[in-house]
């Protein structure tokens, strides 16, 4: 079973993310931010991935340290539940849409962190959670996993249905990349022999 458990304690954050990657798409999350957890949610549902996260994190100043350190630990996570990432599909790309608003995203286990994030969201605040921050989550998340990842919300008015139809979309495509090609068994899939 790939699975990895991350504490990441600091003077900002303390927060506990055990996942597998073998799931059934179980979550239990706790990340003092509601809507967080709504889209946490969307990535263990979707992805297929068992998650939990525990966190308390300085939200009296804002979400920033939070959402930013759970991106972070769920980036070392996967960094540990892929391990030497021999066998795997390892691109994975996935179009998801939620009433008017639709999102693609593509992701490669490159082993080099990259983001390419090009969402205009429609308002400032989802819940209690800042939309900017949802780039933090992501700039977190592949700088600790190691990955390519790009994100194209490619229309949507409603600020919910793009964010919802962006963290599907990164869990369907998380989804294909982690899953084994029986085809390369036991062969990283790269010309250099290395991720």
């Amino acid at each position: 079973m790939r699975q990895a458990e991350v504490s990441r304690n600091t003077l900002e954050t303390q927060i506990t993310v055990r996942l597998n990657l073998d799931g059934t798409g179980c979550a239990k999350l706790n990340s003092g931010i509601p809507f967080l957890d709504h889209m946490l949610d969307q990535i263990a549902r979707h992805g297929l991935i068992d998650l939990e996260v525990e966190a308390k994190g300085d939200l009296h100043i804002d979400g920033h340290h939070t959402v930013e350190d759970i991106g972070i630990a769920i980036g070392q996570a996967l960094t540990q539940a892929l391990g030497d990432k021999k066998g795997l599909t390892r691109y994975g790309h996935a179009y998801v849409p939620l009433d008017e608003a639709l999102s693609r995203v593509v992701v490669d286990l490159s082993g080099r962190p990259g983001l390419e994030f090009h969402v205009d969201f429609k308002r400032a605040m989802l819940g209690t959670l800042d939309t900017e921050l949802v780039h933090e989550f992501f700039q977190g998340l592949v700088n600790h996993a190691f990955i390519t990842l790009h994100v194209d919300n490619l229309r949507g008015e409603n600020a919910h249905h793009q964010c919802e139809t962006v963290f599907k979309a990164f869990a369907r495509a998380l989804r294909m990349a982690v899953s084994p090609d029986p085809r390369t068994a036991g062969v990283i899939p790269s010309t250099k022999g290395a991720l």
